[in-house]
């Protein structure tokens, strides 16, 4: 068992660090959400939608447009890439045609990286989203699994524990919500949605036992962060009665 000793927090490799969510943690703006896990921590903002899109894009959908910005200095290389991830991720699960030529604007400040980020991003990105009431055909979750020499599969990595990975893979599952998403529209076929997969980025080399044994665990892992995010999400709506 000698991959326990990569978790310097004691937890075990299938256990993910820590979650926190909340919703409306911005002023002036149409919507926000944070989302931490262990001691990364990502907030996103929502502004939109709004009037008109950038040139080129399809008139007759939804336009997002994803900024990052990190916690010092300039944006480079990886927070770009880091944006058209997010926008690919977002435009995947949001109801485009239902208010053509507009642009919604999601701003992500990053207040502390230990890892693990991108997924991050996603997840307060979707709570965001949810908080300004963006019309969605699911959510989505995130997680980031690595990989150690051993072909051991590590659950959400914190920075310390990344430098001893081969590889790791950020995954995204779609988590079809109910106060969301109608029950009888949780099924393409026979298939639950929760069964899919939005995006896969890889960094490092791994073999595809690798990635399969990863997906298998990001998958497991998905159903937790969605759980989390559900009973999060329900438990900050505001009641009428």
């Amino acid at each position: 068992m000698e991959t326990l000793l990569f978790l310097v927090d004691g937890r075990t490799p299938n256990q993910l660090r820590p979650l926190t969510c909340s919703r409306n943690v911005l002023n002036r703006i149409h919507g926000s959400a944070s989302w931490s896990q262990g001691d990364t921590k990502v907030v996103a903002a929502i502004y939109g939608p709004k009037s008109g899109t950038k040139k080129g894009e399809n008139l007759e959908k939804a336009c997002i447009e994803v900024i990052w910005k990190p916690k010092t200095g300039q944006s480079g290389k990886p927070e770009k890439e880091y944006e058209m991830i997010l926008r690919r991720t977002l435009q995947s699960i949001c109801l485009l045609n239902i208010h053509p030529n507009t642009t919604t604007s999601v701003i992500v400040r990053v207040v502390n990286d230990d890892d693990a980020l991108l997924p991050c991003a996603i997840n307060a990105s979707c709570a965001a989203l949810v908080d300004v009431g963006i019309p969605l055909n699911h959510l989505a979750v995130a997680i980031c699994c690595g990989v150690v020499e051993s072909g051991f599969v590590i659950l959400d990595p914190s920075k310390i524990e990344e430098q001893k990975m081969k590889a790791f893979v950020h995954l995204v599952f779609p988590n079809s919500v109910l106060s969301v998403l109608p029950e009888e529209s949780l099924h393409v076929g026979d298939e639950a949605k929760e069964h899919g997969l939005i995006s896969s980025v890889t960094h490092g080399r791994m073999s595809v036992d690798d990635y399969l044994h990863c997906l298998e665990r990001g998958r497991a892992a998905s159903a937790k962060l969605s759980a989390f995010l559900r009973k999060n999400l329900q438990s900050q709506v505001p009641s009428n009665t």
